[in-house]
């Protein structure tokens, strides 16, 4: 008999995007602390490059996930985990194969189309609880047909967590500034991503390094520039730019907690930085990004700015004006959008509570 519980996580993963994969690695990672023992493993798309990087036993397939349903499945059977969770990802007939093997199935939704999907019958009736990371601003409310049909077969509302993310480190943030020559709150920090988006020809992580470059020209700010596990070329060198290729994702958010500001993609990162209360100006690098940035700016909880140098500089510049930057720390504030991880984890705790 098992004394400590199985589970699988199965993100979307890819060339270019990482929120997925990064999001599930902060779950897991929690779930660990609290039971050193679980067995935790992934499936990962052989082709994304952060999958051999990955600190848990996992298993590799030929696409993302969702498209491998004979390989997923199978491994469902072998592993007979209690718990799969489908970030993002997931067929139908792959949430119904893991209900069947008795696991439970939580599924993470992260816009509308991918909730409503979730929300689909079949789908509802295998799932044990589906989350949100979208905060309802954003996302906005489910609609009173979906509410009804949910009801009616019995199954739970999804539960709106909000961004996921681990909280910061303090004891390895010191070391980190140390380590990039940073003080607290006198940087800037930049990421475009997982690394892997393009703008035009040029990818969306030379873009921000170059405007990072010039902001620090301009403003004397220096900055930190996370170019991404997915981006396929060699760093350069930017003057007054600390440039990295990645950061695990409790390294990622004590460093963002304190910096002065934030040029981020629209992104699982810019919903981090808004519930840090860290002033950011939101860029989008992919197609599914402007709405979410959009429904941000509406609230004036950050800037926007298109994808190209000029505007990005001249929205930086206006991100550390200090009436600019209180005006979203206090309309930030006023969301109150931290704690999905702490949520996460109770939907977690209550499904494993009936085996350990």
């Amino acid at each position: 008999m098992r004394t400590a519980p199985v589970i699988l996580f199965v993100p979307v993963s890819s060339t270019e995007g990482i929120g997925e994969y990064m999001r599930s690695t902060i779950i897991a990672d929690e779930i660990s602390q609290r039971w050193p023992e679980a067995q935790i493993e992934f499936v990962l798309n052989r082709a994304a490059p952060y999958a051999e990087q990955c600190q848990y036993p996992h298993h590799l397939v030929n696409d993302t996930p969702t498209k491998c349903i004979k390989e997923v499945n199978q491994l469902v059977s072998q592993l007979k985990p209690d718990m799969v969770i489908f970030d993002a990802a997931g067929r139908k007939a792959q949430l119904k194969h893991a209900h069947k093997c008795g696991a439970k199935v939580i599924f993470i939704s992260q816009h509308k189309r991918k909730r409503a999907r979730g929300m689909k019958i079949e789908r509802a009736l295998v799932t044990d609880s589906h989350w949100v990371v979208q905060p309802e601003f954003v996302i906005g409310d489910i609609s009173a047909f979906a509410k009804y049909k949910l009801n009616f077969i019995k199954r739970p509302l999804p539960i709106t967590t909000g961004s996921i993310f681990a909280k910061p480190d303090q004891r390895r943030l010191q070391n980190l500034l140390q380590q990039y020559g940073l003080t607290a709150g006198k940087y800037l920090m930049y990421s475009a991503g997982s690394g892997g988006h393009k703008a035009g020809d040029q990818f969306a992580a030379d873009i921000f390094a170059e405007t990072a470059e010039k902001v620090y020209a301009q403003t004397g700010i220096p900055s930190l520039m996370i170019f991404g596990a997915n981006y396929p070329k060699e760093i350069a060198n930017y003057t007054g730019v600390v440039a990295i290729s990645s950061l695990d994702s409790r390294d990622f958010i004590s460093l963002l907690s304190q910096a002065k500001g934030a040029i981020l993609s629209g992104g699982d990162t810019l919903l981090q930085s808004i519930a840090l209360t860290i002033p950011t100006l939101a860029v989008p690098v992919s197609k599914d990004q402007p709405s979410r940035i959009n429904s941000c700016a509406s609230q004036q909880l950050v800037l926007n700015s298109d994808i190209n140098t000029n505007d990005m500089v001249a929205a930086a510049q206006l991100l550390v004006d200090a009436q600019t930057r209180q005006a979203l720390t206090s309309n930030m504030m006023s969301m109150g959008c931290s704690g999905g991880l702490e949520l996460a984890m109770s939907e977690v705790t209550r499904l494993l509570d009936e085996k350990y």
